[in-house]
Parts: C-alpha cells; structure tokens; sequence
C-alpha cells in the first residue's frame, strides 16, 4: 500500500504547518502582529512626544491634566534623550513654525504708567495731531494683521482693500492663528509674538482680534499668587486687563497705530453675554489711548433691527447678502468686507493716505 508523504521544511516541528494567505505569503501569528502594532505606536508617540506633552499640557486643569503630564512628560524625556524628536523639530523649523511644540507661559509686557486715582493703569494719552502723517506711493503705510480664528476672513477682505490702495502695504500676511488667545500663552504666546513682528516688520498700523477663545476662567502665565475662581470675576477681569493693555502699549510703543476688531454677538446667547465682558474691557483701554488705540465696535455692526444676531444683513442696494457663517460666530467674505471698510476708515482718519494724488495732478 502506498504511503502519502509530505515534504516537511528544515526546522519545521512534525505535525504543525506555517500559516499562508491566498497567495502563499506566510502570516504572522497574531501575537506577532500585536507586537509589530504596539512598537510601531510607541515609535510614533516618541516621534511626536513633544507635541503629546504640549496637548496634555493645555488640557484643562484637573486629575486628567495631572496624569497626563506624567506620563507624556516621561515620553518627552525620553525621545529627546534617544534624539527621536529631531525629525518632528526639523520639519516644524522648515515650515517656519519651529515654535510650535513649546510651552511658554512667560508674559512680557511693556510697565504700565500709573495714573493717580485710578485702580487700572494706562499711557498717556497721544497729543493731538494737527498734521496726519502723510504715506505715498514711495513711502507706504505698513499694515501688519494678527490675531485668532475671528481676523482671517476680515483680514483678507483688508489685505485685498489695501491692495487697491498704492499707499498701503500689508506686511507678514494675515497672521491668524486658530484657538490661540490672550488666556492661554501656553497655546501660544501672543505677547512674545506681536513684540517680535513689531521690531520686525515695523508696521505703523496693526490691525488685532483677539477674545474668541477667552471667555474661560482658566488662565495660564499668571502672576504669582494669583488665582482665577470664575471668568468675569474681580481677578479675572483685573489679569486680562492688564493682557489687554500690555498688547495696547507693545503696539503703542513700538511706534503704531493699534485697530482692535470687537466680538460680535453670536447666535449663542451665553457666548453672546461672554463676549460682551471681554469687549468692556477691551473698549475701556482703548479708550485710555485715544489716538493711538481705535476700537471697532462689531456687535452692533452685524446686530439686525432688534438688536439680535442676524445672519443676513441688506447690502446698499438693499439686497439680503450672507454675513455669518454656519457656527453663528465667524464671518462670511461678505462680513469681512463690512469690517474692511470700517477698518480703513478708522487709519483715514489717523493718516493722510490721499492727498499725494492732488501733488501728482498736472
């Protein structure tokens, strides 16, 4: 009687067969997968430890934010000991945002000038200007324009404006940083940035938004022995006063003229109310520096008839044109022209941008 036989691989146990897919390539036990995964997982979180441990670190205060830290602290450590954060740093540097991943909490601002009488601090006011500072087409007015998610749309309309305009020239883009504020340096520090691109760019006008993402009572870079209970409460208000004043005075200083775009009221009428207190504070200091700080007052800008939020608004020829977007706080192209317009207007009425055309007439 004939025996079938199968030939068995070198090294091969009796009785046990390699596993093979539909094309004959061997698979891999399962175990062995779950190795390969898990270390090619741990490799990523070593590539990207400093990023990890900067999203733990703007987590909001708690247990979760604690242990988080910890552990990806240790990550941290870890990958740039072994150099594996090089590759991330690298990429980051060649993207002109090698700034990214740190963690800087440090808020410089400018000292503030005591006013006697008074429980909050300010500059004193710019004397009045009995001749505007002319710009031509040989000598442009520098526009610089920052801030969070709420100035991209307005900025552009502004940059395109001004592009119409051979007086005008906008320097370093429309630098909009999505979810960044004034409360959260960590994030991304404002008041280091805009000390930095004064000095840079020298713009003699800056155009800022900031406040969308403020209306928390976490706070990070605080004073010490300072302590934040609730937003809109006394330290509250008294800390992002002083944030709001200090990126006055960086501008101020810096020899330029500051446009602070407003909040505008929103379809949340929570977010709405929030709003509101930050755009007290911002339109008090302000104030104090009457002819170097213009507030633009958007809230009633895009409110309807009512008062209340309005997602259409009548252009000037009365036709319904789309302001707003879909989450009921950012603007449509529409509504950013609205605040282009108002913007101009405010640095026309600080700098003579026209009358080099009547030098040039025959």
């Amino acid at each position: 009687m004939a025996v079938e036989t199968h030939p068995r691989g070198r090294g091969e146990r009796p009785g046990r067969r390699a596993a093979t897919g539909e094309d004959g390539r061997r698979l891999l036990p399962a175990g062995h997968a779950l190795v390969i995964a898990l270390a090619a997982l741990l490799l990523g979180a070593l590539l990207n430890a400093s990023g990890i441990h900067k999203s733990a670190y703007n987590q909001p205060d708690g247990w979760k934010r604690d242990v988080a830290l910890a552990v990806t602290g240790g990550l941290a450590d870890v990958s740039h000991a072994l150099l594996l954060d090089r590759p991330r740093l690298l990429l980051k540097h060649a993207l002109g945002r090698g700034d990214d991943d740190e963690i800087d909490t440090e808020i410089a601002l400018p000292p503030a000038t005591p006013v006697a009488g008074e429980s909050t601090t300010q500059l004193p006011q710019a004397a009045p200007r009995s001749v505007k500072p002319a710009f031509t087409p040989t000598r442009k007015l520098r526009l610089w324009i920052a801030g969070d998610s709420l100035v991209i749309t307005p900025g552009e309309s502004i940059v395109r404006a001004a592009g119409a305009s051979p007086v005008i020239e906008t320097v370093g883009g429309v630098d909009g940083r999505v979810a960044t504020g004034l409360e959260r340096p960590d994030v991304f520090n404002w008041f280091k940035h805009i000390a930095e691109q004064v000095r840079k760019l020298k713009p003699k006008a800056v155009v800022v938004g900031f406040g969308a993402n403020d209306d928390h009572a976490y706070m990070t870079g605080l004073p010490k022995g300072v302590q934040m209970s609730s937003f809109g409460g006394a330290a509250w208000m008294r800390e992002y006063r002083r944030r709001v004043a200090g990126v006055m005075d960086t501008v101020g200083r810096g020899g330029g003229f500051l446009v602070w775009i407003g909040l505008p009221l929103t379809r949340d009428v929570e977010q709405t109310r929030r709003f509101d207190t930050i755009n007290a504070v911002v339109q008090s200091e302000a104030r104090k520096r009457e002819g170097t700080v213009a507030f633009v007052d958007t809230y009633t800008m895009f409110a309807d008839d009512g008062g209340g939020f309005a997602e259409y608004l009548p252009d000037d020829s009365g036709r319904l044109v789309r302001m707003r977007r879909d989450d009921g706080v950012h603007f449509e192209r529409a509504g950013g022209d609205l605040i282009a317009r108002e913007v101009l207007r405010r640095l026309n009425e600080v700098y003579d941008l026209t009358s080099w055309r009547q030098k040039q007439a025959p």
